[in-house]
């Protein structure tokens, strides 16, 4: 296609979306950036790999929920949003990027360039904030002064809707102006343009990296922080069991929380790196891979937040032995639980009240394990055995 200069230094000047129509001299800046063939089929090794495992995944956890109306409670509705974000990146995204993987160069033009970036982006997004509001929800469900209703999805859905008008708020203004999506590595794969250095396109990676990234990460320690706060506080009446349940909810925190980092922050290293640092500094090798690492996101986040989760555990092994699943106790009474003790440790605060807790026989912890699911009928599992306990108050003025 033959672009006249005129039209080229006009887009050169508006870096929008328009400028798409412009054709194959939008991805000239990446013919120099290339990988070796090796190169390029070990990416799309990895990029085929990525997508099949990532849309069956997710295609399961779709099809349990749709199946089993045992799922079909609020909590899990953010479940399913993120495994709908990774099913749309899966479907219309990690194909684009197999395809010119394997034949080393991007396929379908400047146009589709464009829309690849966006969409990927903004199913990215969507899955972040989707885990910060998931995070915030099993904290408010947990430490709320009220029980949760598992029949009331307004403020799940209101979350829901949040994190695709987020994600939308900061994926759609490079469509128009304020940065711009472009080739990215060896022009393979499409993104936000991280190497324009003008104050317009670093403002926008900045707030990308805070608002996008750092932000999500910051919510999701604190409310599982505080969840685990709540679980050592209520974990005193069999310290055994209550340690051991505390060390579990801690390694799920810990995997939460590492491959969070392991997806994304060397994605989010890599784009300040070529935005701040001196050009080549990023080269088409050290581009890819963290590249390749925020797409396995799509693969982990199934496994991690609903395969790891014993709702959807039971009724995945029932599907497959073509039984019903079996029932878990209600997470209602496990998060009064939580409530009914913070009441008391508030009250033991204020009047200078010390408990003195006695076991006589074998009790057992009604623990929570926050990390399993909502409000639904097939929640964590706490075994509640009958125990004699002693209190022992000690009041002063």
């Amino acid at each position: 296609m033959i672009v006249s200069n005129l039209s080229l230094s006009t887009c050169a000047r508006s870096e929008s979306v328009l400028c798409s129509s412009a054709g194959d001299g939008y991805l000239e800046d990446t013919s120099h950036r290339t990988l070796s063939p090796t190169g390029h089929l070990v990416v799309a090794v990895c990029l085929g790999f990525i997508g099949s495992l990532g849309f069956l995944n997710n295609l399961v956890v779709l099809v349990l929920f749709c199946r089993y109306k045992l799922l079909r409670s609020p909590i899990n509705l953010l479940l399913i949003n993120i495994s709908l974000s990774d099913m749309l990146v899966c479907v219309l995204g990690t194909p684009f990027s197999f395809a010119a993987s394997t034949q080393g160069r991007w396929l379908i033009g400047a146009r589709g360039c464009v829309w690849y970036g966006f969409a990927n982006t903004l199913f990215g997004i969507v899955s972040l904030i989707s885990l910060a509001v998931l995070s915030y929800e099993r904290y408010s469900t947990m430490l709320g002064s009220t029980e949760a209703d598992s029949t009331n999805y307004r403020k799940v859905s209101v979350g829901v809707a949040l994190s695709w008008l987020y994600s939308l708020g900061w994926s759609v203004p490079p469509l128009f102006g304020w940065s711009r999506y472009g080739p990215e590595g060896p022009g393979t794969t499409c993104s936000v343009n991280w190497t324009t250095k003008t104050a317009n396109n670093i403002s926008y990676i900045i707030c990308l990296f805070v608002f996008c990234l750092l932000l999500p990460f910051m919510v999701i320690v604190f409310c599982y922080g505080k969840l685990l706060h709540a679980i050592k506080q209520v974990s005193g009446v069999n310290r055994a069991l209550g340690r051991k349940r505390e060390q579990r909810v801690l390694l799920m925190i810990i995997i939460m929380v590492v491959c969070y980092l392991l997806c994304w922050l060397p994605y989010g290293v890599m784009a300040l790196l070529a935005t701040f640092g001196p050009p080549g500094l990023v080269t088409p090798e050290a581009s890819i891979i963290p590249s390749i690492l925020a797409k396995t996101s799509t693969v982990i986040n199934p496994i991690i937040y609903i395969f790891m989760n014993k709702q959807f555990y039971r009724c995945f092994y029932a599907m497959l032995r073509c039984t019903t699943p079996e029932r878990g106790s209600s997470f209602r009474s496990t998060s009064r639980v939580i409530r009914q003790s913070k009441k008391v440790l508030r009250r033991t605060h204020d009047n200078n009240i010390t408990l003195v807790v006695a076991s006589g026989g074998p009790a057992t912890s009604t623990v929570p394990n926050p990390m399993e699911g909502g409000p639904g009928p097939l929640s964590s599992e706490i075994t509640t055995k009958p125990a004699k306990v002693s209190l022992v108050a000690h009041y002063t003025e």
